[in-house]
Parts: C-alpha cells; sequence; structure tokens
C-alpha cells in the first residue's frame, strides 16, 4: 500500500495555481503566486513534486483530448481553413501524448551480419 504524502500549504497551492490560465504551467510564476521567495531554486519545488507535475500535466492533456479530436474532424470537414496544418500537429500531439493514438514501432534486428528493418508485427 502506497503512503499518501503530506505537501505543505504551499506546495498544495503551487500545484493549484501551476495549471491556471494565469500561469499556464510556469513554474517560476506559480512559486511566486504560491508565495515562495524569488530566491527558491527550481529543482527545491519541483524535485519533491515531480509525480505530482507530471499528473497534473497528465490530467490537462486528457481534458483537452476531446477537444483535439474534435480540431481533426473539423479539419476532415474543412480541409483549406487556416491553421488546418497546425491544428492537425497539435490535435496529434495531444492524443499521441495521451495514449489514443497508437504509434508504430520499427523492430531492427541485428545478427552480426545484414541489416534488416522490418515492419510491426500484425495483430492478425
Amino acid at each position: 500500500m502506497e503512503d499518501t504524502k503530506v505537501l505543505t500549504d504551499k506546495q498544495q497551492l503551487f500545484l493549484e495555481v501551476l495549471m491556471t490560465p494565469e500561469c499556464k504551467g510556469n513554474i517560476r510564476l506559480a512559486m511566486k503566486e504560491a508565495g515562495y521567495a524569488d530566491t527558491t531554486s527550481l529543482s527545491a519545488v519541483v524535485g519533491p513534486l515531480q509525480k505530482e507535475i507530471n499528473e497534473k500535466a497528465s490530467m490537462m492533456l486528457a481534458m483537452n483530448a476531446p477537444k483535439a479530436a474534435w480540431g481533426l474532424s473539423d479539419v476532415l470537414d474543412n480541409p483549406e481553413a487556416m491553421g488546418a496544418r497546425n491544428s492537425i500537429a497539435a490535435a496529434a500531439q495531444i492524443l499521441d501524448r495521451t495514449g489514443l493514438v497508437k504509434k508504430e514501432q520499427v523492430e531492427v534486428n541485428n545478427t552480426g551480419g545484414a541489416m534488416f528493418i522490418l515492419p510491426p508485427k500484425s495483430e492478425d
């Protein structure tokens, strides 16, 4: 059973403001909003909270996955829209990072002789 980490009030506030529209993930700004001194090092705050920060970022990506999916669908309806290429790229990145887009992996085998790069195994 995993122990629950006890966070200080500053740490809790830092995590709350980090992903707000005002801070947008800016560590230094979130530290300032949480009341840390300007001389406090980033690693002193981020180090102990690395897992919680990653969870916050992961949650934000998950919350934007539906918007990314709709963005891709909108481009299908209007492929000549301004910024369609950027929309596709951003949406694909979000969906990939949330695990909704499967990446093909190339298997590399080297037996000491010639090297063959094989396509992924089919799941038939």
